[in-house]
């Protein structure tokens, strides 16, 4: 047996040491993410649900729309129910910091730079959340919203 590597093998122990370390540093820092379950990509007809819209326009994404089916206790439950994932702020434990992994730095937030959380009837106005995602409940056939900016309203309509 030779001591000598095969060229597949350093490449494969740098990846394992560069996910070892994101894991670890993930863990350090804090991060907590919330995976989504599947949901429909599409508005929640009538009161099947709660209809979810992501407007990543700030972040170089577009405006998504999900469902998130049946009564979510929370508009963070409606958020992962619709099929986006989120991770809190490290240092501002229930501050989301990302949505689907976006922005791609979880940086402090500021007026300017923060997912601003918005409600609204389908088919009417947006009004800014007075409560956190964590506190609100949203009843079946509610629009949610999330906008990435300056607290600026989702550039749709509520579907």
């Amino acid at each position: 047996m030779s001591d000598t590597l095969t060229p597949a093998r350093p490449a494969r122990r740098t990846l394992g040491s560069i996910a070892a370390a994101a894991a670890l540093t993930a863990g350090l820092l804090g991060v907590s993410a919330v995976q989504a379950p599947q949901a429909r990509a599409a508005a929640c007809g009538g009161t099947t649900g709660v209809t979810v819209v992501v407007d990543f326009t700030a972040v170089g994404g577009g405006i998504q729309t999900g469902c998130a089916p049946g009564d979510p206790a929370s508009g963070l439950a409606a958020l992962t129910g619709a099929g986006f994932p989120y991770a809190f702020h490290p240092r501002y434990p229930g501050f989301v910091c990302t949505i689907n992994a976006l922005p791609t730095t979880c940086t402090n937030p500021t007026g300017s730079a923060y997912w601003s959380y918005w409600h609204a009837q389908h088919g009417g106005p947006w009004s800014y959340s007075t409560l956190g995602a964590g506190s609100y409940d949203p009843a079946p056939g509610d629009v949610e919203g999330w906008s990435f900016g300056a607290g600026a309203q989702p550039g749709v309509t509520a579907p």
